[in-house]
């Protein structure tokens, strides 16, 4: 029996306490004739989901709806947590042998997951750029959520990886004038490699047609309605975890007929969902990742083995990758 086959030692990333994570083994068993095994590549952290975990702030009522594909454990702690990664399928149907394929799954070096859980790469996606699939199916869901249009004056507010993918989404509509706003004005580099133009909140657009906040701050959701013409709407994009949030809704939000929408990629968009599965959504983000400008997002790898002693560091509010890339050797 091929190697590929046996038993396997694998080793994963558990959240295990508030601030403090660690590596754990796990014995792998043959995949069963569904399934396939894949040899990670590599992964990325989802900040903003991610720091919220780390820091045991899933509220409660949210325990079953937070639990990622393949997830372990329960919330708050212990939890083997994550949704970004790439690998190679070493064992499973001869049609994926050897195929690079993205899978939503937590971090992990080598799993079994059905072969239906694997989506190939196509062809000249880099595996490293690959890794920004789950945060383009985000993207894409809040654009579809959105509806921007042609000449449409756009902010995002918020320059996150997720921001930033909105901001390149919307920059690809004709004439439509698109501002990437953040509180960092290195975010403004990122923003001219998108082909957007950038902003500090203190010199926002105004009279816009179409907001979308991505901050996840109570100050960035009052610069995105700042940002909003009459009668526009604003598209929250942000997951506060459980904390409060104050909304600026007096003043003239009332006045002006604002309208605040939520988006959440759990579900396809309900302008698309009676035509579009969330596989046919996973491919369509990755298509949309065959962009070289997009490499500006993916922060230099850190080794899995030394998630454990950075984690903290890289989720921090202070921290600078939009992006951070995970390598496995």
């Amino acid at each position: 029996m091929p190697a590929s086959r046996t038993s396997k030692v694998a080793q994963a990333l558990w959240y295990v306490s508030p601030g403090r994570a660690e590596i754990r083994q796990e014995e792998l068993t043959p995949p069963g004739p569904d399934d396939v095994r894949v040899r990670t590549l590599c992964g990325a952290l989802s900040r903003g989901t991610e720091a919220l975990v780390l820091g045991g702030r899933v509220p409660p009522s949210e325990f079953e709806r937070m639990r990622a594909p393949f997830m372990a454990g329960n919330f708050p702690f212990p939890v083997k947590y994550g949704y970004s990664t790439v690998g190679v399928v070493e064992a499973g149907p001869e049609c994926l042998a050897g195929q690079t394929v993205f899978v939503l799954h937590p971090h992990q070096n080598f799993f079994n997951v059905p072969s239906r859980a694997v989506m190939p790469l196509p062809d000249g996606l880099r595996p490293r750029r690959a890794v920004l699939a789950a945060n383009m199916e985000t993207a894409l869901n809040a654009v579809w959520d959105a509806a921007p249009g042609p000449a449409d004056r756009v902010a995002i507010v918020g320059a996150g990886a997720v921001g930033s993918l909105v901001a390149f989404l919307c920059g690809h509509i004709a004439g439509a004038e698109v501002t990437l706003v953040d509180v960092n004005p290195a975010r403004a580099e990122t923003a001219h490699k998108l082909g957007v133009g950038f902003a500090r909140p203190r010199s926002a657009p105004a009279d816009c047609d179409l907001v979308i906040h991505a901050s996840a701050t109570a100050a960035g959701l009052a610069t995105a309605l700042d940002c909003c013409g009459d009668e526009a709407n604003l598209v929250e994009l942000s997951w506060y975890g459980d904390s409060p949030v104050g909304v600026p809704l007096g003043g003239a939000f009332h006045s002006r007929r604002l309208r605040l929408i939520s988006s959440q990629v759990g579900q396809v968009a309900a302008s698309r969902r009676p035509r579009w599965t969330r596989r046919r959504r996973l491919a369509a983000a990755l298509a949309l990742l065959m962009d070289d400008r997009l490499d500006a997002l993916i922060a230099p790898a850190v080794a899995f083995h030394d998630l454990p002693a950075q984690l903290a560091a890289i989720l921090s509010a202070e921290s600078g990758p939009l992006c951070q890339l995970i390598s496995y050797s």
